[in-house]
C-alpha cells in the first residue's frame, strides 16, 4: 500500500492483537521505543500509522530525518541510524488497556533487545508506560539518570495526537536533546 492510498477500508477491530515487526539493527544511534501498536498501526504493518499521530513531524522537526516521513517510510529510519520498537508487541485500541505486568514484561524484552543491539540511546515514547514498566514512578521527561545496558535512557512524551496537551515544540525540543547527545 502507497503512503497516499486511503486506509478507509481497513478492518479495525480485526488488528487487535496483531503485532508489527521492529525497525532494528546494529549502530543504531537512537531506538524509539513506544508503548504498543495502536489498531490503525497493526492493520497496515507499519509504526506510528494513525494520522493524527505526531511522531514523523516532530522527527523531522527536530533534525533526525531531512523530511517528513511517512509511516510506510518507516524502515527508511534504519538508513538515519534510527530504530523504533514497542514495550508492548500487540494492538490494542487505547495503551490504557494494558495493565502494569505486560508492561515489565515489555522493560525486560526492551532489555534484551538493547543488550543484542546495542543503540546508543533508547527513548521511551509515553512517560507513564515507562514508570509503570521499568518501576521509576517518579521519572519525568527527559534523560534519566540510569543506563540500560549501556544506552542512555530518555523519555519522551508520548507523540500520540490523543496527549496533544503537550506541546509539539516541547516535543521538538526533546528530541533535539536525544538528538545532540547521540550524534558522534
Amino acid at each position: 500500500m502507497s503512503a497516499g492510498r486511503r486506509t478507509a477500508s481497513i478492518d479495525l477491530a480485526a488488528a487487535a492483537g496483531k503485532t508489527i515487526p521492529d525497525v532494528i539493527g546494529p549502530g543504531l544511534s537512537v531506538l524509539f521505543c513506544g508503548i504498543n501498536p495502536g489498531l490503525r498501526s497493526a492493520a497496515v504493518g507499519h509504526h506510528f500509522a494513525r494520522p493524527g499521530n505526531r511522531f514523523w513531524k516532530a522527527l523531522a522537526a527536530s533534525g533526525f530525518t531531512e523530511t517528513v516521513l511517512s509511516p510506510y517510510d518507516d524502515r527508511c529510519l534504519l538508513n538515519f541510524g534510527l530504530g523504533i520498537t514497542n514495550l508492548v508487541p500487540f494492538a490494542t485500541r487505547a495503551a490504557a488497556e494494558l495493565d502494569r505486568s505486560k508492561l515489565r514484561q515489555g522493560a525486560r524484552d526492551l532489555s534484551r533487545k538493547v543488550s543484542r543491539w546495542h543503540p546508543q540511546a533508547v527513548a521511551v515514547l509515553g512517560l507513564e508506560a515507562y514508570r509503570k514498566g521499568f518501576e521509576h514512578p517518579r521519572s519525568v521527561v527527559g534523560r534519566q539518570p540510569e543506563d540500560l545496558d549501556g544506552a542512555q535512557v530518555w523519555v519522551l512524551p508520548n507523540p500520540s495526537g490523543i496527549q496533544a496537551f503537550y506541546p509539539f515544540d516541547r516535543l521538538v525540543a526533546e528530541l533535539r536533546a536525544v538528538r545532540a547527545a547521540t550524534e558522534r
